[in-house]
């Protein structure tokens, strides 16, 4: 298994156990291992990166384009988190990534009304930055 080493930068440690990392794409890669597996929320298609990975369509301050893609996305990141490192990225890594971490925390049975308090807690404070993200965080199916 290929999961993420304790104090890695970023890594959201969810209720179930499974460790996910987040990240900012305008910054430098981490320093440590590659993530195996990532999904990335951009207006445009994701960068060519040296792992698998998906795209979800979402431009920046927004919702994602296809609600089920978002979806589809992140079940195939928590499934893969039990055995690889899987990380979630957007550009700056705060609001998209932030709405994908605490829709990920819902998969991974945090109340919807609790997953936006659950990501600026286990992420970053700032998480979630729309009122917009917010709503849809709490109406996310698990």
């Amino acid at each position: 298994m290929d999961l993420w080493d304790d104090g890695t930068p970023g890594v959201v440690d969810l209720p179930s156990g499974r460790r996910v990392r987040g990240r900012g794409l305008r910054r430098p890669l981490p320093p440590g291992p590659p993530p195996s597996f990532g999904v990335y929320l951009l207006g445009r298609p994701a960068p060519v990166l040296g792992w698998e990975n998906r795209w979800v369509r979402w431009p920046d301050f927004r919702l994602p384009a296809d609600p089920g893609d978002l979806h589809a996305a992140l079940a195939e990141a928590w499934e893969r988190s039990a055995t690889e490192r899987v990380e979630i990225a957007c550009g700056g890594g705060t609001g998209r990534t932030g709405t994908a971490l605490a829709c990920l925390a819902v998969l991974d049975g945090v109340p919807a009304g609790e997953a936006v308090a659950f990501a600026r807690r286990h992420y970053r404070p700032r998480a979630v930055e729309t009122r917009r993200q917010a709503r849809f965080v709490a109406a996310f199916p698990p």
